[in-house]
């Protein structure tokens, strides 16, 4: 049974990410996607928001599931019976920040493999932060992210909870 892994920040989930995640779902039997719990990085949305926002547009995804981790994820892949990891790649800068992680995760453990998968055309200048910094100045996010994010976006802002 061949288990993947979609990890990432997911703050806010955008259709780069759903498109990685429908991807990963054609080619492995299973996916788990994982939200970090990154202490070091100032999130706009709460680790259990993400995974509540993810849950729901991943809903009507057989064969996915939505969790969150918390240290390593070679760690959590390893608990799970994970034995890949998925990326998607944007740009150059993308590949050797995550050729490095894998390196290190495969370092840890050497039968977890990482697979890249180029972003869609559609979606390779799409990010969290670009969608975040539209949002945060009243731009319009629609067609970058769901509805679901929109409004979260949207109440977040407004309220000043940045």
């Amino acid at each position: 049974m061949a288990i993947a892994l979609v990890p990432g920040s997911f703050d806010p989930v955008t259709y780069g990410h759903l498109d990685i995640i429908r991807r990963t779902k054609g080619l492995f039997q299973d996916v788990r996607v994982v939200v970090a719990r990154n202490s070091s990085k100032s999130s706009l949305f709460t680790t259990e928001e993400r995974v509540e926002m993810l849950g729901k547009l991943c809903a009507e995804m057989d064969r996915v599931v939505v969790d969150s981790f918390d240290g390593l994820l070679v760690d959590y892949a390893r608990q799970h019976g994970a034995t890949a990891i998925v990326k998607g790649l944007r740009f150059v800068s993308d590949f050797e920040y995550e050729l490095q992680r894998a390196l290190a995760n495969h370092r840890l453990n050497s039968e977890l493999e990482t697979v890249f998968l180029p972003t869609g055309l559609q979606y390779s200048d799409l990010s969290s932060s670009i969608v975040k910094e539209i949002a945060r100045h009243g731009g319009a996010v629609e067609g970058l992210v769901p509805e679901i994010v929109q409004q979260r976006l949207r109440a977040k802002f407004a309220l000043g909870n940045e």
